[in-house]
């Protein structure tokens, strides 16, 4: 590469990046994933606008896998264990044996009506069966939901990754013909059991490590953290053990460390995932040559589509979700909830860079499947959520803060928005009884901030921001919670405190 030739690639790249950063603000407008503005950003830089031509399988391979690694990374970081821990369960078995459901139902829908044969359809289904954090996660921010569902689909989306990438590349090589499933079965659990070890070993060393030595700059804290998770990724791989379960194991050990400059390795990783994002949608874009589609593609897009939408994610909700015993609302949004990204995309390119009998037309049917389906369900995520009247906007949630005196004080702070229906109206602040260090420290009220006192009587439609230190964080979260529900008298009116427990809200009450 020339100096010339550099210069016209940081041109286009600074462009198409700035022009990816003001889509975000439309994505989140509209409640639809960037993910579909970066796909037709890479269409329009290929044959059907500027002419560029990609079309190396191998490299959009490698350098998928390499954004998958940056993405996980910054979803394990960002991560509370003390808030996914309840849903972690469940997140996992959907991410198992929801996927190995949805893989076998699609893959008998697709073979009876299309007739795909039967190795093209099991790729079919699992390629397409694994959710996508990136495309749940931007449309989510848009939906206010109990801490119980979005724990469960942040947890699903950062562990299906592993054994589904596990499952595509057994697929699309020779191990399927040469070893029984049993087998196979056998093989990915020990990969995933032992990615998972190493990776918690990796992160925790890590953390040890990054909390003992002082380095000269705040600046170098991200680097050593991004570098551990590429780490757990890299050696794990190398010792044929899952690279994608280690990279997020890794990541959300050292994300629930108690790391120096936490704030800014968190901003610096979320970033960096944007980047990682941005590049890998463009680039897939690039990828896909819409000349090459016909409608036959198109039907087996919407064919396949239609079975894992309104059959195959469904059941394996159901199946997955049965000894958790979940309301049908829950499971009903849970099913709908089950966005496809980059992720299906990624893995289309496993099968195309094998170079495997008609994996070209596997790439166009999940390109197809991936961008109708978006569109269909994204828009409508939050309708859904009202129509079940799941109603998490009185859940309390994080603001994302990253002022320095909040970290000095090892603290956070709390956003809490109080709806009509909430029994924190009408209660006084004094009456909140939070845990000592604890405080409402401002309540904003049609506009107008004001500081409260213990008399201060809160209203519905009030915002309160609370000051909580880390060490009675789960215990202030879980008060206001109680007396949102039960009212000033939640301590004595629920009785024992595992009520209040988030995993207890799985469990119907008789």
């Amino acid at each position: 590469m020339t100096v010339a030739e550099l210069n016209d690639f940081l041109l286009y790249g600074a462009l198409v990046l700035l022009l990816a950063i003001l889509a975000v603000r439309a994505s989140v407008r509209f409640g639809f994933p960037s993910l579909l503005i970066y796909l037709a950003m890479g269409v329009a830089l290929g044959e059907v606008g500027l002419g560029i031509r990609f079309d190396d399988a191998q490299l959009a391979h490698a350098l998928g896998f390499a954004a998958l690694v940056v993405i996980l990374t910054e979803g394990g970081l960002t991560t509370r264990w003390a808030e996914v821990r309840g849903s972690m369960l469940p997140g996992l078995v959907l991410a198992t044996v929801g996927i190995a459901v949805s893989v076998v139902v699609v893959a008998v829908i697709v073979h009876g009506t299309l007739g795909f044969g039967w190795r093209l359809s099991l790729l079919l289904g699992a390629v397409t069966s694994p959710t996508d954090a990136a495309a749940v996660f931007s449309v989510l921010r848009k939906v206010p939901l109990p801490r119980r569902l979005a724990g469960v689909l942040e947890a699903e989306s950062g562990l299906n990754d592993a054994p589904t990438v596990l499952l595509v590349t057994l697929l699309s090589s020779s191990a399927l013909t040469h070893e029984g499933v049993p087998r196979i079965v056998g093989l990915i659990a020990g990969e995933l059991a032992g990615g998972t070890v190493l990776g918690f070993i990796i992160g925790w060393g890590g953390a040890w490590l990054l909390r003992r030595v002082a380095l000269p700059s705040s600046g170098l804290y991200p680097l050593a953290v991004v570098s551990f998770a590429v780490l757990a990724y890299a050696f794990t791989s190398f010792v044929h053990c899952s690279g994608f379960a280690a990279v997020y194991v890794a990541s959300l050990v050292l994300g629930n460390a108690e790391l120096p400059h936490r704030p800014t390795t968190r901003s610096f990783v979320e970033g960096l995932a944007w980047l990682a994002q941005i590049g890998l949608f463009v680039m897939l874009g690039l990828l896909a040559w819409p000349s090459r589609l016909d409608w036959s593609d198109v039907l087996a897009g919407l064919v396949g589509g239609l079975a894992l939408t309104f059959v195959a994610r469904p059941l394996s909700v159901v199946v997955s979700l049965l000894p958790f015993r979940p309301r049908i609302p829950d499971q009903v949004f849970l099913a709908w909830a089950g966005l496809r990204g980059a992720v299906p995309i990624v893995l289309a390119t496993i099968p195309l860079a094998a170079g495997l009998e008609r994996a070209d037309r596997l790439f166009n049917v999940v390109f197809v499947l991936v961008v109708v389906f978006t569109l269909v369900q994204a828009p409508t995520l939050p309708w859904v959520g009202k129509v079940l009247r799941l109603g998490g906007e009185d859940e309390v949630r994080d603001l994302d803060v990253e002022a320095a005196p909040l970290e000095r004080l090892d603290a956070d702070l709390l956003q809490i928005r109080i709806l009509p229906r909430s029994r924190l109206a009408n209660v006084e602040v004094g009456e909140l009884r939070l845990p000592e260090g604890a405080s409402v420290a401002l309540v904003v009220r049609e506009g107008r901030s004001l500081v409260p006192g213990l008399r201060t009587i809160l209203k519905a439609g009030d915002d309160l921001l609370v000051v909580a230190p880390r060490r009675v964080r789960e215990a202030t979260e879980r008060r206001l919670r109680s007396v949102s529900r039960s009212g000033r008298l939640a301590g004595w009116l629920e009785g024992h405190p595992s009520t209040t427990h988030p995993r207890m809200r799985w469990v119907r009450r008789p």
